[in-house]
């Protein structure tokens, strides 16, 4: 598997994670036994969680950068992994949560982070 395709691997798996610690704990009073958690151990729970994103994440910018041998610059980097956040948040908070609906401003504003990925990604 190349470099570029086990970086975007493993920025997926990795922002999944994130979501589920950053947003995560909104749902807690769907899970019987989180229902009456108190706040720190909702921070303590998404710390957790954040843990299991770096381990995916470090790898990712480290096999991904091209000051370690891969095929992105940071600016490129940066901007795969925000593309793939966007990503992986609309598809949790639409199939995993189900809280929100998928209005025609949010896809036009993703088409627009889509637009930077081609100004960021074209050699000019």
């Amino acid at each position: 598997m190349s470099r570029a395709l086990l970086t975007v691997l493993l920025l997926l798996i990795s922002n999944v994670f994130m979501t589920l610690a950053w947003y995560g704990h909104l749902q807690v009073h769907r899970v019987g036994w989180l229902r009456h958690a108190g706040l720190l151990a909702v921070i303590l729970l998404s710390w957790g969680l954040a843990f299991f994103e770096y381990l995916f994440q470090v790898p990712a910018n480290r096999l991904g950068s091209r000051l370690t041998g891969g095929p992105y610059g940071l600016f490129e980097l940066k901007l795969l992994q925000e593309v793939i956040s966007i990503g992986v948040f609309t598809l949790i908070t639409l199939f995993v949560f189900r809280t929100d609906q998928l209005r025609w401003n949010h896809v036009v504003g993703f088409g627009c982070l889509l637009l930077a990925v081609v100004f960021v990604f074209k050699k000019w």
